[in-house]
């Protein structure tokens, strides 16, 4: 069973949050689960501990801390801009290395209007204290962007559908490979209702939309419980349209190029430049906004060269909307150390009352530990 104190590393990364003007927030191990379950992604999701409150109320042990401190945020009507650190425990179900409670340490930068400048500062905030914590250990930097894949998506015209599929997937190797084969050969919706293909080969949405209310009706389902006719006819109408789009091989060709760009950030704009001239895309806005960001990167004293872009690169979060970042051990063992990334939509969702862009990252301590101790045992 993993241990309760605090690794030694914690002291070390309370003292640079310290020197980084945050403020050290506590956070409730109990959390209402609605949050999580809506806005993390698949990947956390299946992960979490549930319980319930005495009312019923859906619970469940922190899985992590990006959503509670932005929700902390709300609830206190903070100001921004505002910089909040934290550190504690975590509770997913086993992870890759066995341990299902472990310690994050981590800062969430709020309401900055800069954005280049705040994801710059959150990827040397986490590189610099972990070159402190780990002065010895060689450390690897990979930087993704999901703007610019949304920006290339959209290029392409491909339909609305489509183009939130690919988003949602983005990250996600597996997934998006499938896609893209869905899109190159797409097949035909199967086992459909024949009454419900004859309305949908028709268009005649009011036709199905009056069919699936009577077939509700008959089988006792509640349309408090479950989606509306109004909302599965269009669910069907969209599923279809989607089963027969294809995308051309130029477009196609186009895509699979982006996804497999993997370059040192240093030459990332060269290439990015080119391949939008290449394909006749029009992605100028989202280039601009990745070259800020590598100035200011630059600027905060993190070497450009040293860092690997990753067009394909995401993380299993769904709240992420530009920049997605980690830091791993170099070499074969390639232990995560942090990831972070930025996530301007995530406060709305959550009740905040105006726009308020955020970027932050975490630290896996135990795995600092660990590194530390193994880099002791190498000298």
């Amino acid at each position: 069973m993993p241990s309760t104190s605090l690794p030694d590393c914690a002291g070390a990364i309370l003292q640079a949050f310290a020197a980084r003007d945050t403020a050290l927030t506590n956070i409730p191990v109990i959390q209402p689960a609605a949050p999580f379950l809506d806005m993390a992604g698949e990947a956390l999701r299946r992960r979490i501990f549930m319980t319930e409150s005495e009312t019923g109320e859906s619970l469940c042990l922190r899985p992590e801390f990006t959503i509670p401190v932005c929700r902390h945020h709300i609830e206190n009507n903070a100001g921004t801009p505002k910089r909040y650190a934290y550190c504690g425990m975590v509770f997913r179900q086993a992870r890759d290395d066995g341990a299902s409670e472990f310690f994050q340490a981590g800062i969430e930068d709020l309401g900055s209007a800069d954005f280049a400048k705040a994801d710059a500062r959150a990827i040397a905030d986490a590189f610099g204290i972990l070159r402190e914590c780990l002065p010895e250990s060689p450390l690897a930097v990979t930087l993704g962007d999901q703007n610019l894949f949304e920006a290339v998506v959209g290029a392409l015209g491909l339909p609305g559908g489509w183009q939130k599929r690919l988003i949602h997937a983005f990250g996600n190797q597996k997934r998006l490979e499938t896609l893209l084969d869905a899109l190159a050969r797409p097949q035909p919706v199967g086992g459909l209702d024949r009454r419900v293909a004859g309305f949908l080969a028709d268009g005649d949405e009011a036709g199905l939309i009056a069919h699936i209310d009577e077939t509700m009706q008959a089988t006792g389902y509640s349309t408090n419980a479950s989606r509306s006719p109004e909302e599965i006819a269009r669910r069907l109408k969209e599923k279809l349209a989607l089963s027969v789009t294809s995308l051309d091989a130029e477009a196609l060709h186009a895509l699979t190029t982006f996804l497999s760009l993997d370059i040192g950030l240093d030459q990332a704009s060269a290439a990015l430049t080119g391949f939008a001239e290449k394909f006749g895309l029009d992605i100028g806005s989202a280039i601009a906004a990745f070259e800020n960001r590598i100035v200011a990167i630059a600027a905060s004293g993190v070497a450009v060269s040293d860092i690997t872009y990753r067009a394909a690169f995401g993380r299993p979060l769904d709240y992420y909307t530009g920049l997605v970042f980690e830091i791993t051990e170099a070499g074969p063992r390639a232990a995560l150390l942090a990831g972070g990334g930025r996530y301007d939509r995530l406060l709305t969702l959550l009740g905040a009352s105006g726009h308020i862009p955020a970027v932050g990252f975490s630290l896996w301590l135990d795995r600092i530990e660990r590194a530390g101790s193994q880099a002791e045992d190498i000298r």
